[in-house]
């Protein structure tokens, strides 16, 4: 049965991965990521087809990501303190400037309840918010189509953004980081093993996207050492795009097209409050500090954790920073939502 399933999973990435050589060949902005988004997305139409979201895929992909992330920060990111610390902070209120206008567009403008308005709204993940959804009794369906839709416009404007008002090439078949046959392999043997026991031991604690934050942490101590130079190579990091693309392509299986058509006419309207706020803390921050926009940008969009940090890496954006911004953006939607969600 495993392997029927596992076999199921390999179909989808291969088909998956199809469609990013199609997004290669036409030369579209981030064609690992957004192809693969374009090819589950009608793959999982066809019931009759031996096809499996890969879901299992997607700590180990998060545990490279965290391990990626680390090997960015170095003792140069200190001279940027004071833009990091004043940056920070603007997080707080942009995160509950977000919360309160999301939450007053679902309530009124789509008739959700309290509740489900409320978890609508946050910038955070989508399992999280599922989970108080189910404890606090808040229709799930809704939250999770929701959540999905926002993270689904995100993901797939920000590489045009990016690629068509920024000016930046990301399009074809670019090297990211070392390719596999100039990389240590024993050494980055030793780093996987290490990303793997920096995520055990965050979910232990129960820190929130543990699989990412676990090895990010873990990373970044034996870089900035020293002891380890190795990263992770170019074609991992394609993989985790097809993972990341196939997993946002299969989040409406199961749901009728009319269903989905109506979510994402529903959640533009939400997309679009998003736009502005970001566009003021993003427009307060540029012009507050000579600090390169692209940068401010991926740390003021309201994304997952996993593929903001990814888009930042592939763009070759100031990783430790945006980093920084997701993980107290995070930080604050995982502690604010349980203790709000229970009072509503």
């Amino acid at each position: 049965m495993m392997i029927k399933s596992f076999s199921k999973m390999i179909f989808t990435l291969l088909i998956s991965s199809i469609g990013s050589v199609l997004f290669i060949y036409l030369s579209l902005p981030l064609p690992w990521l957004l192809g693969a988004i374009f090819a589950s997305s009608i793959l999982m139409r066809f019931d009759n087809l031996p096809t499996k979201t890969p879901k299992p895929f997607s700590s180990p992909a998060r545990i490279l990501i965290g391990l990626t992330i680390g090997g960015a920060f170095t003792p140069e990111i200190l001279q940027f303190i004071d833009v990091y610390i004043f940056s920070l902070i603007l997080v707080i209120p942009f995160t509950i400037i977000t919360i309160i206008c999301g939450m007053y567009y679902y309530q009124k403008v789509l008739n959700f309840d309290k509740k489900t308005s409320f978890l609508s709204s946050m910038p955070g993940g989508v399992i999280e918010m599922v989970i108080i959804g189910e404890e606090i009794k808040a229709d799930i369906s809704k939250i999770t189509l929701v959540q999905s839709s926002r993270l689904l416009f995100i993901v797939i404007s920000l590489p045009f953004i990016i690629q068509y008002i920024f000016n930046i090439d990301i399009s074809g078949n670019k090297v990211l980081t070392t390719p596999i046959a100039n990389v240590n392999i024993s050494e980055l043997a030793i780093l996987i093993i290490i990303g793997y026991i920096g995520a055990i031991s965050a979910k232990k604690l129960h820190i929130s996207a543990a699989y990412l934050i676990g090895p990010m942490i873990l990373s970044i101590l034996i870089h900035a050492s020293g002891y380890m130079h190795t990263t992770i190579p170019d074609e991992l990091l394609k993989f985790v795009q097809v993972v990341f693309g196939t997993i946002i392509g299969f989040t409406f299986k199961g749901v009728k097209l009319e269903t989905i058509i109506k979510t994402l006419i529903a959640t533009l309207g939400h997309f679009v409050i998003l736009a502005i706020i970001s566009s003021t803390f993003i427009t307060i921050v540029y012009f507050s500090f000579d600090f390169p926009l692209l940068s401010i940008l991926l740390a003021f969009s309201p994304g997952g954790q996993a593929e903001i940090n990814l888009i930042a890496i592939l763009v070759a954006a100031n990783i430790p920073y945006i980093t920084l911004h997701h993980i107290v953006r995070l930080f604050i939607v995982m502690n604010i939502a349980p203790i709000f969600a229970k009072r509503l």
